[in-house]
């Protein structure tokens, strides 16, 4: 699944074609934070896509080693970032109804994505120091899940939600 990956805002002052405008405060640029958090969210789909291709005899254990890392934590940051900034510009955008029931759900969806990225990482980590892959069509499955997921919350946020921010 490939996703267009646009390039971050070059300066803020392009408020009315910023997603984020509603979201910035004096010297912080959410728009180019969020599209920097979708790249390096994106960056660790393609990691873990390719440690799944690799399954199971040519897996990189040092590739495992630096993905199981940076997986939980960088899904948390995240997280956090769009619950504190992007998801209260989005449901103040407009008052289309439904708006609370789709930030309910992305914020679920972001909870189940860190128990998956936890569990992958652990997984990986294990990996990475010179565990046994018992079952590679298992681990397999466990990558793509979590790494398809991802993108299509990635893809929501850039269809629906930045365009309802932008919009007001």
């Amino acid at each position: 699944m490939n996703i267009t990956r646009p390039k971050p805002a070059e300066a803020c002052d392009t408020s009315l074609s910023c997603p984020l405008s509603l979201a910035c405060a004096p010297d912080q640029f959410p728009c180019e934070d969020m599209s920097r958090i979708h790249e390096e969210k994106l960056a660790l789909c393609d990691a873990l896509e390719a440690i799944a291709d690799s399954l199971p005899s040519q897996v990189d254990r040092f590739e495992c080693l630096r993905v199981g890392a940076i997986l939980a934590p960088a899904m948390r940051r995240s997280h956090q970032f769009e619950e504190s900034r992007i998801f209260p510009a989005f449901e103040k955008s407009s008052a289309v109804p439904g708006r609370a029931i789709s930030v309910a759900r992305l914020k679920s969806e972001h909870l189940a994505d860190e128990c998956a990225a936890a569990d992958v990482s652990e997984e990986l980590l294990r990996i990475g120091h010179g565990g046994e892959i018992s079952n590679p069509e298992a681990l397999g499955f466990m990558l793509r899940a979590l790494f398809e997921a991802i993108r299509r919350h990635i893809a929501f946020e850039r269809e629906h939600v930045m365009p309802a921010i932008r919009s007001n």
